[in-house]
């Protein structure tokens, strides 16, 4: 057969090669080119590949679902154990669970630390748990690619090519899988949706390495033959792949926290919109021949409807009877929201959700962490929100700007009636708080920094709550709040005092140790820290919080409590505003009063009796301290005194959080805890969006 004439048709397979053919005829170039991309001798090997794909991602979901019920179990052990009244709940009781303790220890110590690369919001490193795991997953798609791939002949290159193609759409379905707010996966393995954020961003990483190997790999084949210029001008699949992987570096770029920090409203909805150009561009680049792809394509997007499905069924529900919000000014540049939902009745201690209030906002949904539980508040949802731009911002100056021209309208020596005037709130929710039953634990460290603790503070009310009805395993807990200034006590000094005296009553030893910085940064330990009161050290500086508590007690003109009745005696009592203030009026925490239709704040007249004043009633259930705490030193004193296994959450800064995974890692690590020395582990749990 002539090579030259159009006759002379290649034919795919392992074979195929260029030997004896005029490539610079274009008929013949053309044939080539076809033989070339006939992949029906590829396919079933490609497709047992993706199938192995997610045999192993099933795997490692069972491994991980396993682990999840394993936890569950023990945590609920120790409860019956309590309950039994075990002298010991909290601790490994036979040769199996001492060593499955040792193994946990191990895998807590290698996976809880985390590098801080300095103060950026823009670039952060994760911990050394989720680096192995990326890296193992990266591992085993490259594994994948290349296993069983040594195709002869022309077709080298596009086997490779086509492998990675493969396994592009095949990790579709687990990337929106990791990216639903009610994700599928977290229900299993017991991680909330914001936690797994983290791996649906590595994951679209590593499709978009896939991704780019796919095209490479076949641009390499193509132009070895010089048929790359008549692919591009033939084949549709060229334009609309660049097209693909243009929008899906976009959707990757875009993701970093470089983009999110500049609006996060502007990533939301350009997320969105890139998405479904980024579906309309891989259906069109899949071709004919491989239609079976696409089943990969269907699956990400039901479950990306599923997601949306449950999420506007659930806030349809939560907003058929509209919320009523109540905005508090506090010190500080914080806003207390309270909310009285008609729909929400109950929720787990910390979760969060998406608030939107529309007067401030239309279609702007922000995480908020709900800082009450249902026992709680009288069964309100309580928020606490930094101001910074946007909503947050726009709320906060309406808080202040409706309180304090209300005040200053008034005589400061009469009493005056101020309708807590009220805005209509959206909730999606509640998601997350995905921790460990703290009150299983032996002891309990709660360490938070500023408004992080609207983490910590409801996890400490819900067991008060529980230890109040039932006999629980933990016997200690050492809360540490973080703060600029002593005004930022105000937030929750009800609640801290509640809840300090009914651990006390039923035997649970409570620390409350609040640390003033008078800095923004809560982020470093200081070797100088200073107990607040006669034993502050003033050749070091100031006692920033004792100057607050003083200045609070010299003001001439302040607003001070008045008594405040007992809950007994407020049947009908409504939204919790104990904690109001805004930064133009004194400190103050006013009485609360119940009119028909309206919710109202009475303000009364300057008492100057001592057992009224802040500081006195911090000083009953608190110690106060001037600088940072010592996390280490912190640490390696309640493991001492533990009896059983002990529990650390940290909600805070992003350094804050990685100097607690590297402090109890290496606290864990110099116990022996993993090595038969007889000292107890430690579990963590970080609370954040640093990833």
């Amino acid at each position: 057969m002539d090579p030259n004439s159009d006759s002379a048709m290649p034919t795919a397979g392992p074979g195929l090669s260029d030997m004896g053919m005029n490539m610079s005829n274009y008929t013949v170039a053309s044939d080539f080119l076809a033989a070339l991309l006939d992949d029906d001798d590829l396919q079933p090997l490609d497709w047992a590949i993706t199938g192995a794909f997610w045999y192993g991602i099933l795997v490692v979901i069972f491994i991980a679902t396993f682990t999840n019920f394993t936890t569950w179990a023990t945590l609920k052990t120790r409860t019956r154990a309590a309950a039994a009244k075990h002298p010991r709940p909290a601790q490994a009781s036979n040769l199996f669970s001492s060593a499955i303790a040792a193994v946990t220890t191990v895998a807590r110590e290698i996976s809880y630390p985390q590098i801080s690369p300095g103060r950026s919001r823009s670039f952060r490193v994760p911990p050394f748990g989720i680096i192995l795991l990326v890296l193992a997953y990266l591992g085993f798609v490259l594994g994948l690619e290349f296993v069983n791939v040594d195709y002869e002949g022309a077709q080298y290159w596009e086997a490779r090519g086509l492998r990675a193609g493969w396994l592009t759409v095949a990790q579709f379905p687990l990337l929106i899988l990791l990216a639903g707010k009610n994700n599928l996966i977290g229900l299993f393995v017991g991680v909330s949706y914001e936690r797994l954020q983290v791996l649906h961003r590595w994951i679209a990483r590593v499709i978009l390495l896939t991704a780019t190997l796919h095209g490479a790999y076949q641009a390499y084949g193509w132009n070895e033959y010089g048929l790359l210029q008549i692919e591009i001008s033939t084949d549709s699949c060229i334009p609309t792949g660049f097209a693909t992987w243009m929008l899906l570096l976009w959707l990757i770029a875009s993701s970093t926290a470089v983009f999110r920090n500049l609006s996060y409203e502007f990533f939301v909805i350009q997320h969105v919109i890139s998405f479904v150009g980024f579906l309309v561009a891989v259906f069109y680049h899949i071709p004919s021949n491989a239609l079976n792809a696409r089943i990969f394509i269907w699956l990400g997007i039901s479950f990306f409807l599923l997601d949306r499905l449950l999420r506007y069924a659930r806030s349809g529900y939560n907003n058929s009877r509209p919320s009523k919000a109540t905005l508090i000014g506090l010190p500080g540049d914080v806003t207390k929201v309270v909310i009285r939902s008609q729909r929400i009745k109950s929720w787990k201690p910390a979760q969060h959700v998406f608030l939107c209030i529309p007067r401030f906002g239309i279609g702007q949904s922000h995480p908020a962490t709900i800082a009450s539980v249902p026992s709680s508040h009288d069964n309100d949802l309580v928020f606490f929100l930094q101001a910074h731009k946007g909503f947050t911002r726009r709320i906060r100056e309406a808080a202040v700007t409706l309180r304090t021209e209300n005040v200053l309208t008034k005589e400061k020596s009469e009493i005056t009636e101020l309708p807590a005037e009220q805005f209509v709130a959206l909730i999606d929710g509640p998601y997350g708080a995905s921790y460990s039953d703290f009150a299983a634990f032996d002891t309990a460290v709660l360490i938070a920094g500023s408004t992080g603790v609207t983490f910590t503070l409801p996890i400490l009310l819900d067991i008060a709550h529980r230890a109040s009805s039932q006999k629980l395993p933990i016997r200690s807990i050492v809360f540490v709040w973080m703060i600029k200034n002593t005004d930022c006590t105000t937030w929750i000094v009800n609640e801290l005092q509640k809840a300090a005296e009914s651990l006390s009553e039923v035997g649970i030893e409570i620390a409350v140790r609040i640390y003033v910085t008078c800095d923004p940064s809560f982020t470093e330990s200081s070797e100088d820290t200073r107990k607040c009161g006669c034993d502050c050290d003033v050749r070091l500086g100031p006692c920033c919080c004792e100057t607050g508590l003083e200045e609070e007690e010299e003001e001439e003109d302040a607003i001070t409590a008045a008594p405040s009745p007992q809950p007994s005696q407020l049947p009908n009592h409504k939204p919790d505003v104990s904690s109001l203030k805004s930064d133009a009026i004194p400190p103050s925490l006013p009485s609360e009063s119940k009119a028909k239709g309206s919710t109202t704040l009475t303000l009364r007249p300057l008492s100057r009796s001592p057992s009224q004043t802040l500081k006195s009633r911090l000083h009953a259930f608190a110690t106060l301290h001037s600088g940072r705490p010592d996390v280490k030193a912190l640490l390696w004193n309640v493991l001492d005194q533990a009896q059983g296994e002990t529990g650390v959450a940290v909600c805070g800064p992003a350094a804050l959080n990685n100097a607690v995974r590297n402090t109890v890692a290496g606290v864990s690590d110099q116990r022996g805890a993993s090595k038969g020395t007889g000292a107890q582990g430690v579990y963590l749990h970080c609370e954040g969006y640093y990833w």
